[in-house]
C-alpha cells in the first residue's frame, strides 16, 4: 500500500500527487468524488454528469443562431426523404 502526503491551503485545496491522478485517471478540470462511510474517506473519479459535461463543446460562432441551425437541419432531412423516394 502507498501512501502520500500533502498539505491543505488556507483555501482548505490540496493538490493530488501525479501517481494518485494516474490511479484516477484523472486530470485539470475533471471531477472527483468524496465517499465517506463506516471505514473512512475514499476517493473517487465523479461520474459523468450533465454538468460535468458544461462548456466542453465551443459553439462555432458567439452567439449561436439556432433558427438557422434548426432551418438547416430541416432542409437537409427533406433533401434525405426525396432521395429515400422511389
Amino acid at each position: 500500500m502507498q501512501q502520500f502526503t500533502t498539505t491543505i491551503t488556507q483555501r482548505s485545496q490540496v493538490t493530488l500527487p501525479a501517481d494518485v491522478r494516474k490511479r484516477l485517471g484523472v486530470g485539470p478540470r475533471d471531477k472527483v468524488a468524496f465517499v465517506i462511510d463506516e471505514d473512512g474517506v475514499r476517493l473517487l473519479p465523479a461520474p459523468f454528469t450533465l454538468e460535468s459535461a458544461y462548456g466542453s463543446v465551443v459553439p462555432r460562432q458567439h452567439p449561436e443562431d439556432f433558427k438557422a441551425i434548426e432551418r438547416m437541419a430541416k432542409e437537409e432531412h427533406i433533401k434525405k426523404r426525396k432521395l429515400e423516394l422511389p
